[in-house]
């Protein structure tokens, strides 16, 4: 029999996620996010996976606005494509100019 209790068990720091390394595509990205924002990335920050999440959140709200910027990703698109042939469905023109737009579609119509 196991001597813990369910609140032992949710009070334990279990989460390992801060002392986990960076992984490579996530230092691709924060490489790739400092280039085009002009930003320095800290050699320190880049052997923590938690705080180089910390500066990818920061560095994201940073980076310059395009007209692209709130349009749906190729994955999101492609996704839905699939979504609606399997449902025989149409997707709304607009959603494709508005990422929360297809993801609501998205919602939508997985189930």
């Amino acid at each position: 029999m196991n001597a813990y209790t369910q609140a032992d068990l949710f009070d334990a720091a279990s989460n390992d996620y801060h002392q986990l390394p960076a992984s490579e595509k996530q230092l691709r990205f924060a490489r790739s996010l400092a280039r085009r924002t002009g930003a320095v990335l800290p050699y320190e920050v880049q052997t923590d996976r938690k705080r180089l999440s910390d500066w990818i959140d920061a560095a994201k709200r940073k980076a310059p606005v395009s007209k692209f910027s709130n349009y749906p990703t190729s994955k999101q698109v492609a996704f839905a494509e699939r979504l609606a042939r399997r449902k025989r469905r149409d997707i709304p023109r607009e959603c494709f100019q508005d990422k929360g737009l297809m993801s609501k579609w998205i919602d939508h119509n997985k189930g």
